[in-house]
């Protein structure tokens, strides 16, 4: 028997349901689901048809079948226990060209119920052409028990991003290779859903862009500590220039045809000069290639990101830095111990073994030489001002105040230490990163004590 599975819309239609015993029963569930108008005809009914019908679920009419009960009707279902009524419907329905199912009677039937696994909108419905309910039944089972419980608000809000894609993207091929992509993403609430970003620009969002070169953290080694974003990049750049401490399990996960070139350093044995690196980097995004230049750890602790920096900005090269988990933090969790103990230690001070070259550096690191990170410096930030200018801190010492750093609101206000004082309070939580490492290059550098700016993220 060759069957056509098709999936009929009945909301507000009239449906016959002719008996209302334990065969009708089991039809009536799956019928009401649809939002159908149904009218039982039966002598008798049992209690649950009776409270359905109280409740105004459905039509009881208290008698037997007459062939007048089909008129009006778009589809028929024939539930006596009676073989003899179920012919007699089946054999009026046809002469009114309405469809009609008579329970577990294959000859005087035009279709037959599915067994039906639903989530949602999403139905998977099995028939075996009434050859073995029982196997239809079986297979009902292990597909509900392999379906996600939460497929159905996941369809649901995929179904909401495909008419936003239909609506707004033009038709073609591109538009609908986008829907299949859509169709096996993770969909959540969040405003910066990734999948919810492609459906609306059309582009994967975090991956890297040609031209673009991306100063990426790799983490201290352990590859579930990337970030996100970093694993994005990796996996869709063109060429990677990766330091010397990147392990190869990071390395793997760049795709295939990908150019990955080793630029680093072990034990002050150099495979390429700087120079060599940042000219690498250049050329490689001018001509058109995403470039990664991936650095162990965080790309902007002891990692030369200064240089190269620099570097691409004067060569006009746009570029996006990728931050990634610092070893010093890997470290504090490897020996289970707070960097800010409170009992112990309210300073964190980052320092590098070594200091470049230079003609006058001195003996001994002087007081400024470092970079000081604070976290949360609190509101009002005069006291500790003060505190650092007692210390010896000169008065144009660079400042920044990030307050919720890495986030769309991120916010970022630039002063020197004898203005810190004088800041707006800035939102929580914040970090203040104070030291000549911070200033502000080029036009923006600070050329008077109290100067301050802003920049923000839009």
């Amino acid at each position: 028997m060759s069957l056509l599975p098709i999936f009929l819309k009945l909301e507000g239609r009239q449906c016959l349901l002719v008996g209302a015993g334990t065969v009708a029963l089991d039809k009536i569930g799956s019928l009401l689901k649809t939002g159908l108008r149904l009218r039982v005809v039966a002598p008798e009914a049992r209690a649950e048809v009776r409270e359905l019908a109280a409740e105004g679920k459905l039509e009881w009419v208290q008698r037997a079948f007459a062939p007048g009960d089909l008129d009006g009707n778009f589809i028929v279902i024939a539930a006596t226990n009676v073989p003899e009524v179920n012919a007699a419907v089946y054999r009026e329905a046809v002469a009114r060209g309405i469809p009609c199912n008579s329970v577990d009677d294959i000859p005087n039937c035009d279709f037959f119920f599915g067994s039906v696994v639903s989530r949602g909108d999403l139905q998977i419905a099995v028939s075996t052409a009434g050859e073995s309910p029982a196997v239809a039944q079986r297979l009902r089972r292990e597909i509900d028990e392999q379906l996600p419980q939460d497929f159905g608000p996941w369809l649901a809000s995929l179904g909401e991003l495909r008419r936003e894609v239909l609506a707004t993207h033009p038709r073609g091929e591109e538009r609908r290779l986008l829907l299949h992509e859509l169709a096996v993403r993770q969909i959540c609430d969040s405003a910066l859903c990734a999948t919810k970003q492609l459906a609306r620009t059309g582009r994967e969002p975090g991956r890297a862009e040609a031209g673009h070169i991306y100063l990426a953290g790799a983490g201290p080694g352990d590859p579930e500590l990337l970030t996100v974003k970093a694993l994005r990049v990796i996996e869709s750049a063109d060429v990677i220039l990766h330091d010397d401490l990147v392990p190869q399990t990071i390395l793997d996960l760049a795709a295939l045809g990908t150019e990955v070139v080793n630029v680093g350093k072990r034990c002050g044995a150099k495979a390429i000069t700087q120079e060599g690196i940042n000219e690498l980097m250049i050329a490689h995004a001018r001509a058109g290639r995403s470039v990664v230049r991936l650095k162990s750890g965080d790309p902007l602790l002891f990692g030369r990101a200064a240089e190269e920096l620099a570097a691409l900005a004067e060569a006009g090269v746009p570029f996006e830095i990728v931050p990634g988990v610092s070893a010093a933090f890997a470290a504090a969790a490897a020996i289970g111990r707070s960097l800010t103990d409170r009992d112990w230690a309210s300073h964190v001070i980052f320092s590098a073994g070594h200091h470049a070259q230079s003609h006058n550096r001195e003996a001994l690191p002087a007081l400024e030489a470092a970079t000081r990170v604070v976290y949360m410096p609190g509101r009002d930030l005069t006291l500790l001002a003060a505190e650092w200018l007692a210390e010896g801190l000169p008065p144009d010492l660079p400042c920044a105040v990030v307050s919720l750093a890495a986030q769309p609101e991120q916010r970022v206000v630039h002063a020197t230490l004898g203005a810190l004082g004088g800041l707006e309070p800035a939102a929580a939580p914040s970090v203040l990163i104070a030291g000549w490492a911070v200033r502000e290059r080029g036009a923006r550098e600070r050329s008077a004590e109290g100067a301050a700016s802003v920049t923000a993220r839009a």
